[in-house]
């Protein structure tokens, strides 16, 4: 499946109807899932392989993990609303995915390749969530792909020194989704890593 085609097939899944603040519940865009999900495609970390997508929202990476032809996918969110979207978003679709509701923490099992797009940490109630995303994702693969924080490099070589880290950025359209949201769209610079032990 070619890059576009994934795109437009992931744009026709359903949001959060309402989203949390404080667990830093941002959609991730269809060309921001569709860039990482290619990169790690091409790399040839899904075909075939057992894939977990952590703080999965609305499936949307685990969905395109399996459109792409990972055999396995394993969705993780703690919030249930976000674990009922993902489910129906991917029945819609026609895709089988496990969803399951629990503590990213709680996560046990083994894979090949976790895709991810943590909260970056950014409010005071989840201050180094993406730590504890990162920990728990070399827990279970030994290949990540996450969307983090353009400039996050440097932190990545400290907290891994052992990885092999490949880094591009990409823009990240943010439609306005919270009360404290100024503009009705704004575009971020995050950076899709590739990070391998």
């Amino acid at each position: 499946m070619k890059k576009k085609e994934l795109e437009i097939r992931l744009e026709k899944l359903a949001d959060l109807s309402d989203p949390a603040a404080e667990k830093e519940q941002y959609s991730t865009p269809a060309t921001v899932a569709s860039e990482l999900l290619h990169f790690a495609f091409m790399n040839g970390d899904l075909e075939d392989r057992v894939v977990y997508d952590l703080g999965c929202g609305n499936g949307i990476l685990g969905i395109g993990a399996k459109l792409l032809g990972a055999k396995e996918v394993v969705g993780i969110d703690n919030d249930l609303q976000a674990i009922e979207v993902a489910r129906a978003n991917s029945e819609q679709i026609g895709v089988a995915v496990e969803f399951k509701r629990c503590d990213v923490r709680e996560v046990e099992g083994k894979g090949d390749t976790v895709v991810m797009n943590p909260p970056f940490g950014a409010q005071r109630e989840n201050r180094h969530a993406d730590r504890i995303f990162l920990e728990k994702a070399f827990e279970l693969a030994h290949v990540v792909y996450a969307i983090l924080n353009a400039g996050s490099e440097p932190f990545l070589r400290a907290f891994l020194p052992q990885a092999v880290i490949v880094r591009f950025p990409v823009a990240f359209p943010l439609k306005r989704r919270f009360w404290f949201h100024k503009k009705d769209k704004k575009v971020m610079v995050v950076d899709i890593y590739k990070m391998a032990i």
